[in-house]
């Protein structure tokens, strides 16, 4: 039998009773402007943040460096550049601890401009930032450049969310995904001064653009977004394979995923890319100070180790492990409800999910950075079954509350 709550007696009680129905009422006659309007204030926010609290690391003096390297061919003078265009971009204080840690890495590049241009081609892979930043460098200071790019990938990002979350009809749930953008640390990665968030913005709008069928669109985001971090590929071949296997109609990834792929050989060696096994070496084994000619013999030991460095670190001090869980946990709910991803939005899911696991074998990193593309498009893909069991669970509460069930008689 079901029974309705004793009224509140308590004066205050019943302030707060009516105070709650009357939020709840006007939440659910508002819920998409009012969380339309809250995403948008939240990515407002971090924007700020991005262009007033920049997140001054080391990876700012490579990427310095490469996008000028045309202009100063020496490797002294390219190294005095890099070091000097940071001293006058960051606090006393940030410069410090950018060039001195007590004598281990980044002292001793600080004072070896050889060592530090052997780095170089580690980064000078991420071809179209290299090239963005010399650009903006024309018309303002270079560590400018670099904040002025985090906030347009920060805008970019949260616009292509909204008009997802709007193509969905699920703007009620954006407060939802702006607390999965916090868990998956969009703040840290808008202050950054690093390549990863302008990648995910593109790479969101590829899938956004796959979503709505748009062929054209989704080949150039897709491939923008490789050219900007070449390791999408690693997502971009599952997600291929699976368009395949399922014979998914959508030439517009397969055509991303193809120029990419035939731009990945051509960047690598452009670049100067010292391998996979001497970059994985360098990320998640031991530093070593010269690439040049750094060729260690493969070493099985060496990658489990490695491997199982990384996943310990992904577990207890990063959340893209957790976030991604939480998007499984997700689809499984919402399956289980009787409210599943159609077969478009079902293979990309798959590929999201498959693309982390694999770019972490690949290349096992901790780093949420590097996973961030693929954390936030599978919430957006749930929005439509969750709106839809939204609305199964109103529908059922509406029927329960036109039955009159008589209660017991003394």
């Amino acid at each position: 039998m079901l029974t309705k709550s004793p009224s509140p007696q308590n004066p205050l009680d019943r302030l707060a009773d009516t105070g709650l129905a009357w939020g709840e009422g006007t939440y659910a006659r508002l819920a998409a402007p009012i969380g339309a309007a809250a995403f948008a204030l939240y990515v407002l926010l971090t924007a700020f943040t991005a262009w007033v609290m920049p997140d001054a690391n080391w990876d700012m003096l490579p990427y310095l460096a490469i996008a000028e390297e045309g202009t100063y061919p020496d490797a002294q003078a390219l190294h005095d550049y890099a070091y000097s265009t940071a001293k006058a971009g960051v606090s006393a204080a940030e410069y410090k601890t950018l060039t001195d840690d007590g004598g281990g890495f980044r002292s001793h590049m600080t004072d070896n401009a050889a060592d530090f241009h052997s780095l170089l081609g580690m980064y000078r892979i991420k071809f179209l930032y290299a090239e963005i930043l010399p650009t903006l460098s024309a018309v303002m200071s270079p560590v400018e450049a670099m904040r002025l790019v985090q906030v347009f990938s920060v805008l970019l990002f949260g616009t292509i969310v909204l008009l997802w979350l709007r193509w969905e009809k699920a703007l009620a749930l954006a407060p939802v995904i702006g607390a999965v953008l916090i868990m998956a640390d969009f703040g840290d990665a808008a202050r950054a001064a690093t390549p990863d968030l302008l990648t995910s913005a593109l790479l969101l709008g590829g899938l956004y653009a796959y979503m709505r069928g748009r062929d054209a669109a989704t080949a150039i985001l897709l491939f923008l977004a490789f050219m900007v971090r070449p390791d999408n590929i690693v997502f971009l071949t599952i997600f291929a394979v699976l368009l395949v296997v399922f014979r998914q109609r959508a030439w517009g990834a397969l055509a991303g995923f193809a120029a990419s792929f035939v731009a990945y050989f051509a960047i690598s060696h452009w670049a100067h890319h010292p391998g996979w096994w001497p970059h994985l070496w360098f990320s998640s084994i031991e530093q070593h100070y010269n690439m040049d000619g750094f060729e260690p013999a493969f070493s099985v030991t060496a990658y489990l180790k490695a491997f199982a460095a990384s996943l310990l670190r992904a577990v207890n001090l990063n959340s893209w492990v957790g976030v991604s869980v939480l998007a499984l946990a997700g689809w499984f709910a919402a399956g289980r409800a009787g409210f599943r991803l159609d077969g478009r939005a079902g293979i990309l899911f798959a590929a999201l999910v498959l693309g982390a696991l694999a770019k972490f074998t690949v290349f096992p990193i901790h780093d949420t950075r590097i996973y961030f593309p693929h954390l936030i498009p599978p919430f957006l893909l749930l929005a439509t079954p969750f709106m839809a069991l939204w609305a199964a669970s109103v529908r059922g509460q509406q029927s329960v509350a036109l039955q009159i069930i008589p209660g017991d008689k003394p």
